[in-house]
């Protein structure tokens, strides 16, 4: 049998896990363990006849007593037994045995086979409760040992038999005496990945649509009389028009219910007296008062929660352990949950009309997603938007609004896979303080800005701490390079509100320009010379502005702009405006509505479309026009006998929404912000790809590695990244095919000398002291020793101005062709995941910052883009008259660094400094290589909701 040691058959903790299911419910799902008999026996009996029938094949009406302790006591290695729980009860069960190839109980060791086999209860079958649990069990299963599943099933039970074969694994099936059998690999495939994170996507978006429109809506601490929180969330949503229905809950209420006036609504004791179901509970009490909601939630079956309440992580210690417990209640029955802290959330459709939140004023309605995780920042800009775009329809207008407060349950990674295909969203705007799960949200932002754009505004970047009440993976790489990182996923990163503001306008109203040609024109040269300097600072190309004459009419911008967007050679149209002074020496008065009128009929009529912006100074009332839903043609004929309406086929095209900004600076960089994300969206449609190298030596590289592993933890917690001996590091890269000059210790002089007459003159001498490591500025090295006797007083100078030969830890290495001097790092955060890194060696990077970053794995076409985007990459394709260097063979080794790291979660860090790289191929001539044991889970593991 396999080992089944002491440290094996402790209850596996971290197989546990909550998960959203299919309709947006959610499940926990654990090991089942001994004391879990009475629950199993329960769960068995309410699972139906037909059900048990497919299970076992014959008639099986109940346990016996050898039964629940056979599926209740494993050794986690060779037995495992998980189920999935909502409220502590089983819903369903997934096990697994692990067998030899005649399929029987596994004698020997190294037999990597199991049979599986499930059993959901029939009241939650056609939830995905089947599909979750087998991500879990054969993460479980890869863990353990076990690369094959083998499963035998009932022609007629066809929903499991959709359950494996819809996994994405690789299978084989037979049939034979009237039973199907199944075997299918473990190993996750491209196929497999693809289908768990769509079912992720669609479970996610589904949780998050059942909190945005419920069907009835509780707010749970309702004043008896006007005012305070709970009365403010009342009014609120009656006010928003919410086409639902709403319930107040007070314990204070009589007995036998009441009614809420003015609102006209009914109220409650609590929950539990509410005769109708209640989709979505708003609580509004204090802490100490909150488990006791929950728990009558639950139990009356709420799907979600919106915790206004404070006293929770935001507090202190006593509060976070409040959170925890909190989460950890509402998730046990399947809830999820906004906040604690919140501020509530906003629904526009015009079938849902939903406010459950503390904004006053519902917004209007319009293509705009919103989230922030601040209160404060929620209002400032909700409140922003509606200054500029008042109404449904406006320019300013939004979809949804998510203010999640302390963010315990349902965070922006919620929202992404919401907004990805909802069609009321056309732009997503996050305001983030913390980032729970990075990696997870790198890879969802990147999914999501493949269509349609996603700007983050991201708060306590420089303290290094989240914010009080997020407890989230502590993330070690810089702000500098989650902002890289950001970039590579194709995110819109902004720095203030205000920008989130200037950049969801523009991208919400506009098409996404073709390129960086901006043409400027308008009645005002200087305003024009100021945006024209603007374009240049944000890598624009303008075009000379046209400037128009001081008093020119809507008629003249009409035609100016028509000319422009006419114009092959501009991508997108700056309109500049200032006020014009009638003939009688005053404005004329409805200059700001016929300006707006002009500019819409221009734009409406250009074909291609391209994005306008406009910049005023003291026109407020062309802003204001412009801002409002564009008025609507009056009906010239009959109702009956119109023609389809606006933006139909057949009918003409709605007039266009056009941001309008007071300054050129905002303006521009709204426009650069949508420039650079269109190319980003044009070069995403062809990724580029990871190639494969015939010299690499995978297999081997993982002998090696689980070698160097074992030795060392025999003296080093492995848990921890461990630096390897150089001659170790050096072997297991040139398992990849990168090749380190061989640097010989020189103790002392003779030793030097020896070692240069072996590796032939010219030779360098260098100090390899942590001290004086890669700092050549402080005179650690001497290069091109042509002879002996320069090698000798080389040696002397360094011992008598640097230190002893112990401290200095002297090298001797062969001169490799001269060239530019780089750095290429690999690290894996344990929050963000894998990152590589690239700069040139010394000051550039070290001091300036000057570093690109790409997640791996990278493909060819994020290192060629690597390499070109630092600001010194200029130095590296002859600048001033210098010979251009070798960026193929630089990519290459990139591109080999980002394979072995992939390849090998072990490798947590490489480090190659300096790798000179001349103008024909290059020299690697220091390496270090740290290896730790992976993490039991990463991003390619199961779904699963994060834990704090």
């Amino acid at each position: 049998m396999h080992s089944t040691s002491d440290s094996a058959s402790v209850y596996p903790a971290h197989w546990e896990a909550d998960v959203v299911l299919r309709d947006g419910g959610t499940a926990r799902i654990r090991p089942i363990a001994p004391d879990d008999a009475e629950r199993l026996v329960s769960f068995y009996e309410q699972v139906s006849d037909e059900s048990k029938y497919y299970r076992f094949f014959a008639p099986y009406p109940r346990l016996s007593d050898r039964d629940v302790h056979r599926f209740t006591h494993h050794d986690y290695v060779d037995r495992v037994g998980l189920a999935a729980t909502v409220g502590g009860e089983f819903i369903a069960t997934v096990r697994y045995d692990r067998i030899d190839e005649r399929g029987r109980p596994a004698k020997e060791p190294g037999a990597d086979q199991a049979e599986v086999a499930f059993l959901v209860q029939d009241a939650h079958q056609g939830r995905g409760v089947a599909s979750a649990l087998l991500e879990h069990i054969a993460a479980v299963a890869r863990e353990r040992g076990i690369r094959r599943f083998a499963a035998e099933v009932l022609p007629a039970n066809t929903k499991m038999i959709k359950v494996f074969t819809d996994a994405g694994y690789t299978q084989q099936r037979t049939f034979e005496d009237g039973v199907v059998r199944l075997e299918f690999d473990l190993e996750p495939t491209e196929q497999s990945m693809a289908v768990m994170r769509g079912r992720e996507q669609r479970a996610e978006a589904r949780s998050v649509q059942r909190l945005l429109a419920p069907g009835s809506v509780a707010v749970v601490g309702t004043g008896r009389a006007p005012g305070g929180v709970g009365r403010s969330v009342l009014r609120n949503l009656r006010d928003s028009g919410f086409t639902g229905r709403v319930y107040a809950v007070n314990h204070a209420f009589p007995e036998g219910g009441t009614r809420l006036d003015p609102e006209g609504v009914p109220g409650h004791r609590s929950v539990a007296e509410i005769p109708e179901p209640v989709d979505l509970a708003v609580l509004a009490v204090p802490a100490a008062q909150v488990p006791g909601v929950v728990r009558d939630c639950g139990e009356h079956g709420v799907r979600g929660l919106v915790i206004l309440s404070s006293g929770y992580a935001e507090s202190g210690p006593e509060g976070r352990e409040r959170q925890r417990a909190l989460l950890r209640q509402a998730r046990s029955y399947g809830m999820r949950l906004i906040g604690p802290n919140a501020f509530g959330l906003i629904n526009t459709a015009p079938e849902v009309r939903l406010n459950a939140s503390l904004a006053p004023q519902m917004p209007g309605a319009g293509r705009i997603g919103l989230f922030t995780q601040s209160g404060a920042i929620g209002i400032a800009l909700l409140s922003g938007l509606h200054r500029r775009g008042p109404g449904d329809g406006s320019i300013a207008g939004i979809s949804t609004f998510l203010s999640a407060g302390n963010r315990a349950d349902l965070s922006g990674n919620d929202l992404l896979q919401y907004w990805y295909d909802d069609p009321a969203t056309d732009v997503a705007i996050l305001y983030l303080e913390s980032i729970g799960d990075p990696r997870k949200f790198m890879r969802l932002a990147r999914r999501t800005s493949a269509v349609k754009p996603v700007v983050v505004a991201k708060g306590a970047r420089h303290t290094g701490t989240a914010p009080l009440g997020h407890t989230v993976p502590t993330v070690r790489i810089p702000d500098s390079t989650v902002s890289a990182l950001m970039r590579q996923a194709g995110v819109i990163r902004v720095d203030t509100v205000t920008e989130m503001a200037d950049a969801g306008l523009l991208l919400a109203s506009q098409p996404l320009p073709g390129g960086p040609r901006v043409a400027i024109l308008g009645n005002s040269e200087a305003l024009a010379l100021l945006t024209y300097d603007a374009c240049l600072t944000e890598g624009l190309r303008p075009l000379r502005p046209h400037v128009l004459d001081p008093a020119a009419t809507p008629a003249d911008f009409c035609t100016a702009l028509s000319a422009a967007l006419a114009n092959g050679l501009c991508d997108a149209v700056v309109v500049t405006a200032i006020p014009w002074v009638g003939e009688e020496g005053v404005a004329s008065p409805g200059e700001g509505a016929d300006l707006a009128a002009a500019l819409r009929e221009a734009t409406a009529s250009a074909v291609p479309a391209k994005p306008v912006t406009v910049v005023h100074l003291a026109m407020d009332a062309l802003a204001d026009a412009l801002a409002a839903p564009p008025p609507a043609a009056a009906p010239t004929v009959p109702a009956e006998a119109q023609q389809p309406p606006s933006g139909t086929p057949d009918g003409p095209p709605p007039a266009p929404l056009i941001p309008v900004y007071p300054a050129a600076e905002r303006a521009v960089r709204s426009l650069a912000q949508a420039v650079r994300y269109a190319k980003w969206r044009r070069d995403s449609a062809d990724p580029g790809r990871v190639p494969e190298y015939e010299d690499i030596e995978e297999t081997a590289a993982g002998e090696d590695i689980d070698r160097l592993l074992d030795e060392l933890a025999r003296h080093a917690d492995i848990t921890r990244s461990v630096p390897l001996p150089a001659d170790d590091a050096h072997a297991l890269l040139a398992r990849y095919g990168i090749r380190v000059r061989p640097a010989h210790p020189a103790p002392d002089p003779d030793t030097a000398v020896r070692a240069a007459a072996r590796l032939g003159y010219p030779v360098a001498l260098k100090t390899t002291a942590p001290h004086l490591r890669h700092r050549p500025d402080l005179g650690g090295v001497r290069l091109d020793l042509p002879g002996e006797a320069e090698l000798r007083r080389a040696y002397a100078e360094l011992t008598d101005f640097l230190g002893k030969p112990a401290e200095l830890r002297p090298v001797v290495q062969s001169m490799v062709p001269r060239g530019v001097d780089t750095v290429i790092r690999a690290a894996i955060d344990p929050a963000a995941g894998a990152v590589l890194s690239f700069g040139l060696a010394g000051a550039p990077s070290q001091l300036l910052g000057d570093t690109a970053h790409r997640l791996i794995p990278a493909t060819d076409r994020d290192v060629a883009e690597q390499i070109r985007s630092i600001r010194t990459a200029p130095l590296l394709f002859g600048w001033r008259g210098s010979q251009p260097v070798d960026t193929a063979a630089l990519e290459d080794l990139l591109l080999r660094v980002s394979r072995l790291v992939d390849d090998h979660p072990e490798v947590v860090g490489v480090d190659l400094e300096p790798v000179v790289v001349a103008p024909h191929g290059l020299a690697v001539l220091d390496a270090t290589v740290r290896l730790a044991r992976p993490p039991a889970t990463t991003d390619l593991g199961p779904r699963r909701m994060p834990a704090y």
